[in-house]
This record gives C-alpha cells, structure tokens and sequence, in this order.
C-alpha cells in the first residue's frame, strides 16, 4: 500500500460576498489567482488593495488547516503539526470568524464564549 503524496503547495480560495473579488493564496499566505470584476474599480485602488489582502489572508488560514490535514493523513504527529503553526480545522474556523468579527463588528448581542 502507497502513502498518500502530499502536494508541495496547498491552495485556498476566498470570495467577497457578492463575488466580485477573489484570491487563491498559498498555505504561506502567496496570492498565486487574483480575480476581480471591472465594477470594484469604483471604489479606489486602496479599498480594493485592502479587499486583496484580507481574502489573501482568510485564504492562507484555510490552506493552512487544509496542510495540517494533509500531513496529519501521512502520519505527521499532532505534536509537529503545532510547532509548524498549522491550525486545525476548528482553530481556521474560529480565526475566520474572530477576523469577520474585526471586520463588521459584534453581530450579536450575546457574548461570545
């Protein structure tokens, strides 16, 4: 039986909500597709700049959970997979949300536990 091969880079791709910005980013946080739509000109290059990174980094934090899982498959101990500073797939969801949070603000009333 063959080990599954883990890929050299990990990629991740995040969307604005209406579509109109995307970005595939690395697990090393690399933007490697940039898409936009010619409508987000309309804002000026620093919204639209600022749009770019942040999708940049919401994408690096999922490609990241996503190479802990890859190596967790191959038998890389938990133990390295935290060293690397690899998120697991509940820690990339919680720092998607705390960054959506910082974003748009508390959506909620309640506290967050």
């Amino acid at each position: 039986m063959t080990r599954p091969q883990v890929p050299a880079v990990t990629v991740a791709a995040a969307a604005n909500r209406s579509g109109t910005v995307a970005v595939r980013a690395t697990d090393q946080g690399m933007p490697v597709e940039i898409r936009f739509e010619r409508g987000e000109y309309r804002y000026g290059a620093p919204a639209l700049a600022a749009e770019i990174l942040r999708l940049t980094q919401r994408s690096a934090i999922v490609a990241r959970s996503r190479r802990r899982e890859q190596l967790a498959e191959v038998g890389v101990p938990e133990a390295m997979l935290d060293r690397l500073g690899l998120p697991t797939r509940q820690a990339a969801v919680d720092e998607l949300d705390r960054l959506d949070n910082a974003d748009t603000g508390q959506t909620s009333w309640l506290r967050n536990r």
